[in-house]
């Protein structure tokens, strides 16, 4: 039998999974309350910088508390040493380097960065304990064309990611507060750039890892990331008559 902690990890993966089809239900519904759609939804606001940094900070933490805790049974394998590194380093440009760079953003609903900090708490265990503690591959996974196939998509996904962010940055000159169509890069072909470069991240980690609870996670973010991508096309073809016909959603030339 399983341990049971392994049992509580796989359980977490299929609530998480539900949860994700849940909310690609919900979402599709009533919209995302951030960013420029967060003055549709009342209560408590959390400024931008604090929001990302505090709600992201679990996903940062599990990795770092795992690395440093000696009964990492599983750390000294470089597969999974290499594995949580990718986890670890998208959340360290997230949590840190991503809100210091925010220009002026929106306040962000007290509700939805609470409930962002108990998904991060939840998936940032579940990825981390897995990875240091129970999943096992074999000593030339690296080399596997699973891993290698799955690690330049999470590569190619994070440079997307980033690269869009920074777009979507440098919109605005100083002084401004409008909004201006992206221009550039994977926006030459789809409206959410920065969500297909997440997108593509975790399928490529999820691809690595060959996991219940990396499939899983990518399923979630694809729910949630899809939802918001479809908000913004709407948007932007609500609020500019020359937005380009040719765009899709979220997948080039698909969707």
């Amino acid at each position: 039998m399983a341990p049971a902690e392994l049992r509580l990890l796989d359980a977490l993966a299929y609530l998480e999974g539900f949860m994700g089809c849940l909310a690609w239900v919900l979402l599709l519904q009533v919209g995302t309350p951030y960013g420029r759609y967060s003055a549709r939804w009342s209560g408590l606001r959390v400024p931008a910088r604090p929001a990302w940094l505090l709600q992201e900070l679990p996903s940062l933490a599990w990795p770092l508390y795992e690395c440093v805790r000696p009964a990492a049974a599983r750390l000294g394998s470089w597969p999974n040493r290499v594995l949580l590194a990718m986890f670890l380093i998208h959340y360290v440009h997230r949590t840190l380097v991503f809100p210091a760079l925010i220009r002026g953003g929106k306040p962000t609903p007290l509700f939805s960065c609470v409930l962002a900090f108990m998904f991060c708490t939840v998936n940032g265990y579940m990825q981390s304990r897995y990875l240091s503690q129970f999943a096992v591959y074999a000593e030339d996974w690296l080399t596997s064309p699973c891993f290698l196939a799955g690690f330049v998509l999470w590569l190619m996904g994070m440079v997307i990611n980033i690269h869009s962010d920074s777009i979507l940055r440098n919109l605005r000159k100083p002084g401004e507060t409008g909004y201006s169509i992206p221009r550039g890069g994977v926006f030459e072909y789809v409206s959410a750039a920065n969500y297909l470069g997440e997108i593509l991240e975790w399928c490529g980690f999820a691809l690595a890892s060959w996991s219940l609870q990396g499939g899983v996670f990518a399923l979630f973010s694809f729910c949630i990331l899809f939802t918001r991508a479809k908000q913004h096309h709407q948007w932007y073809h609500e609020k500019f008559e020359d937005y380009p016909k040719s765009r899709k959603i979220i997948i080039p030339f698909l969707l």
